[in-house]
């Protein structure tokens, strides 16, 4: 009796450290589910932010690209990279105490800026695969590492939506000017917007599964986006080099009639809160998440930015109150634990 007793107990431990296992279930009755979330974590740095994230005793953890810095073509230094991580002890606490799901953005993907050229995309796959684990079955019998996670609370359901934005983005547009020196962009921009649609971030399969999704109920979709979807053009990296792509997102929301859908995002090394609008569409808010340890001179412009910026190590957290009038309140959470960006809605006006 005490050996099975010793046996069940060793189980749940098994099933609370690898919370990665099941992606689907029932929460407790609370009306209460909280998700933090966050990007760009040099694994070599320490990582107070993770500390403060366990503190806030969240319900899941997002990790939205830029987890490790590789940027290699060697599959040795990609696993040394992640190992380091593993070895964190901030990272360990919080492995063990809360359940994490992931995406990946470029550095821990392959290399700065890349997409479907990188030529180690598919071992990539088979490393990150093996370090966060991936209880979507179906994310093995495609390309890249798109992939749903389902919660339900209080008899609401939450669709988990993580986006791969690398494996078949094709190549970005190198800047076709010069704007350093007019007001907002004293700085040398990267990249230029595409003015045709023969490019694409997510690839024909990605959008057919995503269209898929998001006809599936729900009543919140969270939408984990490595690269930011609600920004105006700023010369870096965002969705806004593929105007096109951005446009047909939006449209497959109006067309699919999908409600509830936020986007969370990261790779900047800043947080701030975008809101994007579109004729016959909600609103559409994009939290970004982005300095667990790295850091950025300046804040770009953005049109959109209806909160922050907020340029000290951060991550952010949503909390969802699915009471008489369910509500989201998404915050920005600095490295000491103070709450920098508090901002709430109520999930009717993500809605048609």
């Amino acid at each position: 009796m005490a050996l099975r007793f010793i046996c069940l107990l060793l189980a749940a431990c098994t099933f609370a450290c690898n919370p990665t296992k099941d992606r689907t279930q029932t929460e407790s009755e609370s009306t209460v589910f909280k998700i933090a979330f966050g990007s760009c974590g040099e694994q070599y740095k320490p990582q107070p932010v993770l500390e403060r994230v366990v503190e806030q005793k969240p319900d899941l953890f997002i990790y939205l690209g830029d987890n490790i810095y590789s940027d290699t073509e060697s599959l040795d230094t990609l696993k040394k990279n992640y190992q380091i991580l593993a070895n964190r002890p901030e990272f360990q606490k919080l492995k063990a105490e809360v359940p994490i799901i992931a995406t990946w953005d470029d550095h821990d993907y392959g290399w700065n800026d890349s997409g479907r050229h990188y030529r180690l995309r598919k071992e990539s796959k088979e490393v990150f695969l093996s370090f966060f684990g991936v209880a979507d079955e179906t994310v093995k019998e495609h390309d890249g590492i798109y992939h749903t996670v389902v919660k339900e609370v209080a008899g609401k359901k939450i669709q988990f939506i993580m986006l791969d934005m690398r494996t078949f983005r094709d190549k970005l547009l190198k800047y076709n000017g010069n704007r350093q020196g007019q007001a907002g962009y004293d700085y040398e921009m990267d990249y230029s917007p595409y003015t045709t649609s023969d490019s694409t971030m997510l690839g024909e399969a990605q959008w057919k599964w995503l269209e898929a999704k998001l006809r599936e109920p729900a009543d919140l979709r969270i939408i984990g986006s490595s690269t930011q979807f609600g920004i105006t053009h700023n010369g870096y990296e965002a969705w806004a080099n593929f105007p096109h792509e951005q446009k047909r997102f939006t449209d497959l929301i109006k067309s699919t009639r999908a409600n509830g859908v936020l986007f969370i995002s990261g790779d900047v090394h800043y947080a701030e809160v975008s809101r994007l609008t579109a004729e016959g569409l909600y609103p559409i808010y994009d939290v970004t998440a982005s300095g667990i340890t790295s850091t950025w001179d300046f804040a770009t412009p953005n049109d959109n930015r209806i909160d922050g910026p907020i340029m000290e190590n951060h991550f952010g957290l949503l909390t969802l109150n699915f009471n008489d009038d369910p509500e989201i309140n998404m915050q920005i959470i600095d490295y000491t634990g103070k709450s920098r960006i508090n901002r709430t809605v109520k999930l009717k006006e993500l809605m048609f």
